[in-house]
């Protein structure tokens, strides 16, 4: 286990890298979802997702972490250092960025408010590291979903920006913001 936060109303969230070789299948099965048609891998074999998680895992630079709440499986969260990413030939990259996407609650309806009470937890987790002073995402611009959450959540929209797969929105969250909405963070 990497991360643990008791989350009111929902339980105990834990992050745990992923392993690809043992959740090869679960993944296969989130990311070739209709509903996760912006995460790229709808067309993906399990063997495919395995080699996919198995290169990310090799990166010193790049990690995947299974969102699990009470015990179940419930997301994908992937963090990058936007450096080393695509993503960083598209902006001015500042110490203290980490990069990060999340695929939450696939295979089902998730319980009303859980992304908004997985959210900050997340978020907390990223910023556990004094050094990082800034999240940056870059969801595909036609995922009205994912820009509405983050919105809520108190990221700042900057340019949209063309990456090899998407046509996606460019978004930061900074320590400074997060801690000031969520003061028991600090």
């Amino acid at each position: 286990m990497t991360y643990q936060e008791k989350i009111p109303g929902f339980g105990e969230l834990t992050l745990t890298v992923v392993d690809p070789a043992a959740h090869a299948a679960l993944l296969h099965d989130w990311v070739t979802e209709p509903r996760a048609t912006f995460w790229g891998m709808g067309s993906y074999t399990v063997e495919e997702v395995r080699e996919v998680y198995a290169f990310l895992d090799g990166l010193a630079t790049h990690h995947a972490y299974l969102v699990v709440l009470d015990g179940t499986p419930v997301g994908l969260l992937q963090t990058y250092q936007p450096g080393a990413d695509p993503v960083g030939e598209h902006y001015r990259v500042r110490p203290g960025d980490i990069g990060m996407h999340l695929l939450l609650a696939p295979g089902r309806r998730p319980p009303r408010g859980l992304t908004d009470a997985v959210g900050p937890a997340l978020a907390r987790f990223l910023f556990q590291e004094p050094t990082r002073l800034r999240i940056v995402v870059e969801p595909d611009v036609r995922n009205d979903l994912a820009l509405r959450r983050l919105a809520r959540e108190g990221f700042t929209f900057a340019e949209e920006i063309d990456l090899p797969d998407k046509r996606a929105q460019l978004a930061f969250l900074t320590r400074e913001r997060f801690e000031a909405d969520h003061p028991a963070s600090a």
